[in-house]
């Protein structure tokens, strides 16, 4: 069955190519089929989908809701260097420290070890015919990029996020008290969001 799939992504995929379709933003076949994924529901905070169409714009929503792609190069935090916390744009959940952030060329922001360990859940990641680990925010599940073994000591690991699942909050900030009021004061680096 595996491999049947594995055939009709990349026969998909094939003639999405051939007809000469932008299709790298949307995948040809719904996201439940391209790769393991918990339903919303299991999340420890959720969101309605309306409010979220709402406050994210439509990259945010669509890298964090739909496992969608920024392009390499073009996010706003891939060349951030100021002192702080990354935190998911969704939930406002704490990810990462400005500290593990490094420059790895790829064109997305990368860092080599997470704020928490559970701030983070890893799952197989089947899409496209190959096999990743994907990242997904633990608090919320929002899609934020991809785990590889490529990375600096001392962990030897990469965390290839999208900036769009992402916000700043300055190491001068104060926490905020609501994962909501998180994602809204951490997403004041970014143009065109609105606040809760």
């Amino acid at each position: 069955m595996a491999v049947l799939l594995r055939r009709g992504l990349s026969a998909a995929l094939h003639h999405a190519v051939g007809q000469g379709s932008v299709s790298a933003c949307r995948p040809v076949l719904p996201a439940t089929l391209l790769g393991a994924r918990r339903t919303k529901k299991t999340w420890p905070v959720s969101f309605p989908e309306e409010e979220m169409r709402k406050r994210l714009t439509p990259l945010q929503y669509h890298v964090t809701q739909e496992r969608g792609t920024e392009g390499a190069f073009t996010g706003e935090f891939t060349h951030h260097k100021e002192d702080g916390t990354y935190t998911c744009v969704v939930c406002g959940a704490p990810l990462f420290s400005s500290k593990t952030k490094f420059d790895s060329g790829s064109g997305w922001p990368s860092f080599f070890d997470l704020l928490r360990d559970k701030s983070v859940d890893l799952t197989d990641d089947f899409s496209y015919g190959m096999h990743r680990v994907e990242t997904t925010c633990g608090q919320c599940g929002a899609h934020l990029g991809h785990l590889f073994d490529d990375g600096p000591r001392p962990t030897g690991k990469r965390y290839c996020i999208n900036s769009a699942s992402l916000a700043f909050r300055h190491k001068d900030a104060a926490p905020s008290s609501s994962a909501a009021e998180g994602a809204a004061a951490g997403s004041s680096a970014s143009e065109g969001k609105t606040e809760l």
